[in-house]
């Protein structure tokens, strides 16, 4: 969501100008990972097979979901990580920097597949289960009697499942960021030329060519379900923001009932609203009209949805996010919002958990079955899990064997 600075307007840990050095700390805005925090709970829900919950998750309300939040603050994290490298050490050992990123994100998506297959393919060899489940992420082309080219795709990154494809999508846009940088040296504005450019090209719909994509099987012409060429353009819109190459929006009456209006105006057309409402012509609009709402290729009336509700979201939380943990709000609320917080401080590694345990919670759920109560507990206990994570992996980032002994 959108995280700015108290008025008056002004980004947190935004340059004054692209070449200017930021010194001193780097800021965090609690909101940045308060919605990070937000959205891994969200994705973990919508990756469970079977999760009644995922009915009724904020993302089946519009046409923007989990995941623009996700990239969405990552463009923001990374504006605060990167681009004080940038600024700091220059444009050379600032790529260095997000090479060195990318190059985790590689192996984290490589991870995250080899643990997912290694366990669909041990429960289908245990020959108890009529579900062949390597079969549930479409993975039977992987474990055929030559899986040589699938293994170099996979390396290679071209050969992409769908579950596994967010990673991926994130690692592909890092390696644009400096390109972005380079060409704001000239001016910010030939870097938000570049961004629109690019998320132009990638709309297949109009080119004849196809527009650009990368592959995502060796059998067939499919490409990535996230095309990192079009979804940049949410990331960089979060990046430029807190760089302060954006504006900030100004709180204002008439801007809070238009990002409101849009906001119901969609949720006029969304999944609840035809399933629940029988919007037919919504369903039928929307599959007349891929161009407008895709996913794959990040489709403008996505990119609108998301902006009023991020617009909404920061005008809610209030200067410096006080609504959301001001000393003056009850003591539940503000540790609420404190666990939500370290969750989106360790966004990926949470991230990765969620999207395995995910499937064996979905595996949990086929022995016990899908009733409200047992994939209500399914869903507290992969919550519990995610937290966990996220106080342990800060507690050994924190390097706890460096303090000295009492």
């Amino acid at each position: 969501m959108t995280i700015t600075a108290d008025q008056p307007p002004r980004p947190i840990a935004a340059a004054p100008h692209p070449r200017a050095a930021t010194g001193g700390v780097r800021i965090r805005d609690p909101r940045l990972d308060f919605y990070r925090g937000m959205a891994m709970f969200f994705i973990f829900i919508a990756h469970t097979p079977g999760n009644v919950f995922n009915s009724w998750i904020p993302a089946r309300f519009g046409f923007s979901d989990a995941t623009e939040i996700f990239v969405f603050c990552s463009g923001m994290a990374s504006a605060i990580a990167f681009g004080a490298v940038f600024d700091r050490a220059g444009w050379r050992l600032g790529t260095v920097r997000v090479g060195h990123r990318v190059w985790q994100i590689y192996w984290a998506h490589l991870g995250l597949f080899l643990a997912c297959a290694t366990f669909l393919a041990a429960l289908d060899q245990t020959g108890a289960f009529d579900t062949v489940y390597i079969g549930t992420l479409n993975l039977w082309k992987f474990f055929q009697d030559d899986p040589g080219p699938l293994l170099v795709g996979l390396m290679t990154l071209t050969y992409v499942p769908n579950y596994f494809d967010i990673l991926p999508m994130y690692l592909a846009i890092l390696l644009m960021l400096p390109i972005v940088m380079a060409l704001a040296r000239l001016h910010p504005a030939a870097a938000g030329g570049f961004v629109v450019v690019l998320w132009l090209l990638a709309q297949s719909q109009l080119w004849s060519w196809g527009g650009l994509g990368l592959p995502a099987e060796p059998w067939s012409d499919r490409r990535w379900f996230f095309n990192p060429f079009a979804w940049q353009l949410i990331f960089f819109t979060g990046f430029a923001l807190m760089r302060g190459w954006l504006p900030t929006p100004p709180v204002r009456t008439w801007l809070v009932l238009v990002a409101a209006a849009i906001v119901v105006a969609f949720a006029l057309m969304s999944d609840v609203a035809i399933r629940e409402a029988g919007q037919t012509w919504a369903r039928d609009w929307r599959g007349d009209n891929p161009l407008w709402v895709s996913k794959s290729n990040f489709g403008i009336l996505r990119y609108l949805h998301f902006l009023a509700l991020a617009y909404l979201a920061w005008v809610i939380a209030g200067p410096g996010g006080r609504a959301l943990n001001g000393p003056d709000l009850p003591v539940a609320w503000r540790r609420f919002v404190a666990v939500v917080t370290k969750v989106g401080q360790q966004s990926l590694a949470v991230f990765l958990f969620s999207m395995f345990w995910a499937r064996v919670t979905g595996f949990g759920l086929d022995q016990v079955g899908r009733d409200f109560g047992t994939v209500a507990l399914a869903n507290a206990i992969g919550f519990a899990l995610m937290i966990a994570l996220a106080y342990g992996v800060g507690w050994i980032k924190g390097q706890p064997w460096k303090a000295p002994r009492p």
